[in-house]
């Protein structure tokens, strides 16, 4: 067996996926208990994702939920995953991202990518053609706000920012703050196909590639090897340390009982959830191993075969060894959190994830 060049970092990502029927404070609650638990662990990650208008998912403002998380944690890297660019004006986005770097004391991890949500578009008035543009302009922006002092002139399509009329230097006013970690927090881009464009341009400038967790092991190895090209395109060299690959995993005293928890709870329910919501759009291509595969083929067993990782410490750490051999070398393994519809589980997986799987992959 090919041993990882590699050390693995462990994330955990709340997208979140909670029952709707849960009042939202106990979700919340839940969440932050989470979020302790894995600082207490050791583990290296905390991503929290951003909805507007889904009770399913169902946290608004990420960079809120993370300023109370880094008040409870202490080491434990905390980011918004991702931050949806189209919604935002730049300058709020660079303005709250770098007051919440300050405020973590430099814990700030960033994800910066467009939301998926249908009715968060329809409710901030964004044209879906327009994701792609919106969400690079607003990334140019940011990053010239970042490195750059006033007068301030951009100008672009979707937002123009001006400031000079008004600078009163003297007075302290113009300047727009900067993030405490300098020239600013890691970045890192979500991608789901295994071409894009944006990722390309990520590449190019040197973001970190963060793949989603429902996509095939032959989707992710694509993903890399798009990646790597883009970057040497740009004149850079790919990092596989700087790679985070998530997973739905599920971790149990047998392999038997994760398997069947995992099919019966609130894993299983994210997968079919996500499953009959992509029916209803896209279409479930996008989560399909390749091209062959049959929509109805795509399905939880599929899922619970190919891409979840449920079973025994054991046989969790052989899978996961087994992905970084077929997929290429990746250097931070993201768990996926679900609803705490038996919390005593989900935090005993974490345990034994930390304690008895992560030690025989690092």
């Amino acid at each position: 067996m090919t041993q990882s060049t590699c050390q693995l970092k462990t994330g955990m990502f709340v997208m979140p996926i909670h029952d709707p029927a849960k009042p939202l404070s106990q979700c919340l609650a839940e969440d932050m208990q989470l979020a302790v638990q894995c600082d207490q662990l050791g583990m290296d990650e905390f991503w929290v994702g951003e909805h507007h208008s889904s009770t399913v998912e169902n946290i608004v403002m990420p960079e809120m939920f993370l300023a109370k998380a880094a008040a409870l944690t202490s080491s434990i890297r905390l980011g918004p995953a991702p931050i949806c660019l189209q919604y935002h004006h730049p300058v709020h986005v660079a303005n709250r991202l770098a007051l919440l770097d300050h405020l973590s004391d430099g814990r700030l991890n960033v994800c910066f990518g467009p939301g998926a949500i249908p009715t968060d578009m329809e409710v901030y008035g964004v044209d879906p053609a327009d994701t792609a543009g919106r969400v690079a302009e607003s990334i140019e922006m940011i990053m010239q706000i970042w490195s750059s002092d006033p007068p301030y002139h951009l100008p672009g399509t979707f937002w123009n920012i001006q400031m000079h009329d008004q600078l009163d230097l003297e007075m302290g006013l113009g300047p727009l703050h900067k993030p405490l970690q300098q020239p600013h927090p890691p970045i890192s881009v979500p991608s789901i196909s295994p071409q894009s464009s944006g990722l390309a341009a990520a590449a190019a400038q040197g973001f970190s590639l963060f793949s989603h967790h429902m996509i095939s092991e032959e989707t992710l190895a694509k993903q890399w090897s798009w990646y790597c090209s883009s970057a040497e395109q740009a004149g850079r060299q790919a990092t596989p340390a700087n790679w985070r690959v998530s997973r739905n995993i599920l971790v149990a005293e047998t392999t038997e009982q994760a398997r069947q928890l995992a099919r019966d709870n609130s894993l299983g329910a994210c997968i079919e959830y996500i499953l009959k919501l992509t029916r209803r759009g896209p279409g479930v291509g996008m989560w399909k191993r390749n091209s062959e595969q049959a929509d109805d083929d795509c399905n939880l067993d599929y899922f619970l075969d190919e891409v979840i990782i449920a079973g025994d410490p054991d046989h969790v750490a052989d899978r996961i060894r087994q992905l970084r051999e077929r997929v290429g070398d990746f250097g931070t393994l993201v768990l996926v959190a679900h609803d705490w519809d038996d919390s005593q589980t989900w935090q005993r997986s974490v345990e034994l994830f930390q304690h008895d799987v992560l030690p025989q992959v690092i």
